[in-house]
């Protein structure tokens, strides 16, 4: 057994090294690209540095990639928080019915529910909701309308999640749980859901990952995101690159110091199940 989880953590460890490797592959191809260009010249650096002033410091331009990437953690937080409530409803639905609970219309509708909201792209269900559903209420702040959105979508993906974290616990504890005399919802609440939660922690993490990356197209409906405040930068300064290169620079940093943290998570959780 310590030898699998030595096998596991080592193999976890040498693919990290070999993405890190990747990574730094991937720099130095750029980096010799931008020399070939003639980027590391005075008069390329000097242009640089004019055009780089004219779409962040100028008239304080920057704060609008501020402004945005505080609506982009705003919506993926909030959207987040929504998707695991209707994930662990969802996911709590589909176990107990293939427990034996006679819920056979929540079943089907939970089944529904996650195949049609994975099933179609989260863009189109964001317009559905601002110019169908809440075609009528346009004193709505359209951004309480992407956060739904984007929660009830990222609910069906949460709920597999925790179906999977539910489904990996031994059958055992259900039932050494029931023997106790405790009912289905206890021994759900307090035996099964904190096992199944402990597992799932680092997917959440790459699901809020995911989610934070497809709040880049709230703008559609009109929402000044990180996405948008790059395409306002770009319709001031007529500056199509700079821009939209800094704001997946943003989203580049973000994710790194993210996945770092899940990766961190994941070895924290190895060695506590030793």
């Amino acid at each position: 057994m310590q030898m699998t989880m030595r096998n596991k953590f080592l193999t976890r460890h040498n693919g990290a090294g070999r993405g890190d490797m990747l990574l730094g592959v991937v720099a130095v191809f750029l980096l010799y690209a931008l020399y070939n260009s003639g980027f590391f010249t005075e008069a390329a650096w000097n242009d640089f540095n004019r055009r780089f002033y004219q779409n962040f410091i100028k008239d304080r331009r920057y704060m609008m990639l501020v402004d945005g990437l505080r609506a982009t953690i705003f919506m993926t937080s909030w959207a987040t928080f929504i998707g695991l409530i209707v994930g662990l409803i969802l996911s709590v639905i589909r176990v107990a019915y293939k427990g034996g609970a006679r819920i056979p219309v929540l079943n089907a509708l939970a089944n529904t529910y996650i195949t049609v909201l994975r099933g179609t792209p989260a863009m189109v269900q964001l317009l559905i909701w601002n110019f169908t559903i809440f075609a009528s209420a346009r004193d709505l702040n359209t951004q309480y309308i992407a956060i739904l959105a984007f929660g009830l979508n990222s609910g069906a993906y949460i709920a597999e999640i925790f179906r999977g974290g539910i489904e990996s616990i031994d059958h055992g504890q259900m039932e050494a749980a029931r023997s106790l005399g405790l009912s289905y919802g206890l021994s759900m609440k307090l035996v099964v859901l904190p096992q199944a939660l402990r597992n799932v922690i680092p997917m959440l993490f790459n699901e809020f990952i995911a989610l934070l990356k497809e709040t880049s197209v709230a703008g559609y409906i009109g929402i000044d995101d990180l996405t948008r405040a790059g395409q306002n930068i770009q319709a001031l300064t007529l500056e199509h690159s700079q821009p939209l290169v800094m704001v997946a620079i943003i989203y580049l940093v973000i994710v790194l110091f993210l996945t770092h943290v899940v990766r961190k998570l994941e070895e924290w959780l190895s060695r506590g199940r030793r």
